[in-house]
């Protein structure tokens, strides 16, 4: 069973967490807590062996942490995602390889891409393909890619390479549902073309980053990232070419953080537990 919490800081937040466990004769297998001390917040992970009630566990926790606590106890093990691409593979081809062999933490619902690029690898695996093409019309566009979504249950939009700007509209109907892979080291080289800003300010290091998608393009809390090093004698196809090695690991890195509900969101940061 795993329990996740986050409150208001106090003391002896973890001994009254603990000695409640202990009631309910659950034991702690493994524990990770974190505390803001300048939002004076309270993060915990707990994963724990026994048999309880969830309901009753939850209102027992509710009752000896401060009021306004979130908390979620055993929360689904295997998520639900819906996928949106455009034309570039190597995101998705991973994605699709882990959900077949059950390594992903979720279950690929269905692939929407705005390119019929990627819609003979989504068959191979037997995944559901649907293509909305851009066009003109934004708020269609997304309005269909809405309709698709309303067909399935699911927990995350993940954005493997989807190259298109959502709207607020679109952004404000998934809070804190849609991951991103963005192609810089955030927040450096925000927007397009990143590895070409880079290429040409010369940078020494690169990376991707795997963020939550807000209201402001490349801002949202940032999940996780990688570098490797850089040099004057790479061109910008080395570094797109280098990128998408680590863009792959950096997404799938996210994901599992997120699947394992080890990630927690507040103001415009995460805490990752691991």
């Amino acid at each position: 069973m795993i329990i996740v919490i986050q409150c208001t800081d106090r003391v002896g937040l973890v001994a009254a967490i603990s000695g409640l466990l202990a009631k309910k004769e659950l034991n702690i297998i493994s524990m990770h807590e974190h505390v803001d001390n300048t939002a004076n917040l309270f993060f915990m992970r707990l994963e724990v062996d026994g048999a309880s009630d969830i309901n009753d566990l939850q209102y027992n926790l509710q009752s000896i942490l401060p009021e306004g606590a979130l908390i979620k106890v055993n929360p689904l093990p295997y998520k639900k995602i819906i996928v949106l691409v455009t034309k570039e593979y190597h995101c998705l081809a991973d994605i699709l390889v882990r959900n077949y062999f059950n390594t992903l933490g979720a279950s690929v619902q269905c692939v929407i891409g705005n390119h019929t690029t990627l819609q003979d690898i989504c068959a191979r695996f037997d995944i559901p393909f649907y293509l909305v093409q851009a066009n003109n019309d934004k708020t269609a566009f997304e309005e269909n890619i809405i309709n698709i979504t309303k067909q399935y249950k699911y927990d995350y939009l993940v954005l493997a390479k989807f190259m298109r700007i959502l709207s607020h509209n679109f952004v404000s109907r998934y809070p804190m549902q849609i991951i991103n892979i963005h192609h810089s080291f955030l927040p450096a080289f925000a927007g397009a073309s990143p590895y070409r800003q880079a290429y040409e300010r010369g940078v020494k290091l690169i990376g991707p980053t795997a963020h939550y998608v807000t209201d402001e393009l490349d801002e949202g809390p940032i999940i996780a990232q990688q570098i490797i090093p850089a040099d004057h004698s790479l061109t910008v196809h080395d570094m797109v070419q280098a990128g998408k090695e680590i863009e792959t690991a950096v997404l799938a890195k996210a994901l599992k953080l997120v699947f394992d509900d080890r990630v927690f969101v507040y103001k415009n940061k995460t805490v990752v537990l691991e």
